[in-house]
């Protein structure tokens, strides 16, 4: 019977862990202009750990939802910002952002 009660408490207490895990969804300013800087932010996204990202190019927002326990914001902006496109914290990398096809290569950027 003990054994039982403890099987029974053991149970319940993973299944409050599994859904003690903290989704997170925010969203991050990322430079860009069009359908393929789309493809390549929330592709670099999904990579750093986020389990959805969407970016709107009109308003050149990155929403993400993520694991915290296997990424973070910061994670995210590092990896979008190695494919070239600056956030709100990091600058693009310079050589990935000149590797970009010329309709990726957003004004305000130093050549």
């Amino acid at each position: 019977m003990k054994n039982l009660k403890f099987l029974i408490a053991a149970v319940f207490m993973c299944l409050g862990l599994s859904s003690y895990a903290q989704t997170k969804t925010e969203t991050i300013k990322v430079s860009g202009n069009c359908g393929m800087c789309q493809k390549h932010i929330e592709k670099a996204a999904k990579e750093a750990g986020a389990d959805k990202a969407k970016w709107d190019k009109k308003a050149k927002i990155l929403t993400v939802t993520y694991d915290a326990s296997r990424s973070s914001n910061d994670a995210i902006q590092k990896k979008v910002a190695s494919v070239g496109y600056d956030t709100e914290k990091y600058p693009g990398d310079m050589n990935a952002y000149k590797a970009l096809d010329e309709c990726c290569q957003y004004d305000g950027k130093k050549k």
